[in-house]
């Protein structure tokens, strides 16, 4: 959407950058092993018992960095951290 891309060449374009198909993104067993792979953090109710899977704020910073798209928080994160990356 920060690109000014349709839905379907945004769908397109994430899943060039995560190395699947469009159609991956919307398979819960696909993107779950990818979202713990990349560092995206969980979206199940377990996620919360597991110390290893990347937090609020560093999946966000992970997931700007993978899809190469700017994030509001993490772009005000770095700003009010001295740019912390």
């Amino acid at each position: 959407m920060t690109r000014g891309m349709r839905l379907k060449e945004a769908k397109q374009y994430v899943a060039d950058k995560l190395g699947v198909t469009p159609f991956d993104l919307s398979d819960p067993a696909v993107m779950t092993d990818i979202r713990a792979d990349l560092g995206f953090g969980g979206i199940h109710s377990y996620a919360i018992s597991q110390p290893r899977l990347a937090n609020q704020i560093e999946a966000k910073f992970n997931i700007a960095r993978v899809l190469d798209v700017p994030i509001n928080s993490v772009e005000r994160f770095k700003e009010r951290t001295s740019g912390a990356s």
